[in-house]
């Protein structure tokens, strides 16, 4: 079984402008992902590869055990460029420099990484017992319920809620689970990307649901909350 470990870090980020090697409890935000993928690799052994388009960021990672000679190509490097090109232009550069295909690829958010080795080794065991999944990524339990109170715009132009109750529910604890994802990580079968898929939901997509403080880093209060909690002992990290 070929795994790659897919670390995406571009430069040019706007909401925290250096985010991805910005100091956090004094060590740069992308060295606690690549800590995760080093773990991960004590247990299902994987190469390890990054996507960037910074020297910094190459220099930075490499002082923390991830080296590479790629480069994100510029017109993946854009505010508006999605993530799954970014990865299967990573995932074409890997297996031709190393002569392998790969069978799955796991994707480690730099900007999300309150995760631990057991969220990752839990949601893969969940991907491999099934073989006709596409792919898995984590999520949290929904802070707000589109059943109930979460709106939008109608056809008259008054708002309603985003999703009619299905018949025969009446109470939020009656409604559908709802979840957020939430970018930590994402699992991906060689499949997934042989038919071109174009997003991380799929027809066949699984999800693994992390039951841990989760943060999503994307303006500096976020940074700035996420850094009081660790700092200031109120979650371990």
């Amino acid at each position: 079984m070929e795994i790659l470990i897919t670390i995406c870090a571009r430069g040019g980020s706007k909401g925290i402008p250096g985010k991805n090697i910005k100091l956090l409890n004094g060590k740069p935000l992308i060295a606690y992902t690549i800590g995760h993928a080093l773990e991960f690799i004590q247990h299902f052994p994987a190469d390890i590869a990054l996507s960037t388009d910074d020297e910094q960021i190459i220099k930075v990672a490499k002082d923390f055990g991830v080296a590479t000679e790629y480069f994100r190509p510029a017109d993946l490097a854009t505010d508006i460029a999605g993530k799954i090109p970014v990865i299967s232009d990573l995932l074409r550069y890997e297996e031709d420099l190393k002569t392998k295909k790969y069978d799955y690829v796991l994707d480690l958010d730099v900007s999300a990484p309150m995760r631990n080795i057991n969220d990752l080794l839990d949601g893969f065991k969940i991907l491999l017992a099934d073989r006709d999944a596409y792919n898995l990524f984590s999520v949290s339990p929904a802070h707000k319920n589109p059943y109930f109170n979460m709106v939008e715009k109608n056809e008259a132009g008054y708002y309603s809620v985003s999703k009619p109750l299905p018949s025969g529910v009446e109470s939020r604890q009656q409604a559908p689970k709802v979840y957020e994802m939430n970018a930590s990580f994402y699992f991906y079968t060689k499949a997934f990307f042989d038919e071109f898929l174009k997003g991380a939901i799929t027809k066949r997509s699984l999800i693994y649901i992390m039951d841990h403080i989760c943060f999503d880093l994307d303006v500096p209060v976020d940074f700035e909350f996420l850094e009081f909690l660790v700092v200031s002992g109120r979650i371990m990290f």
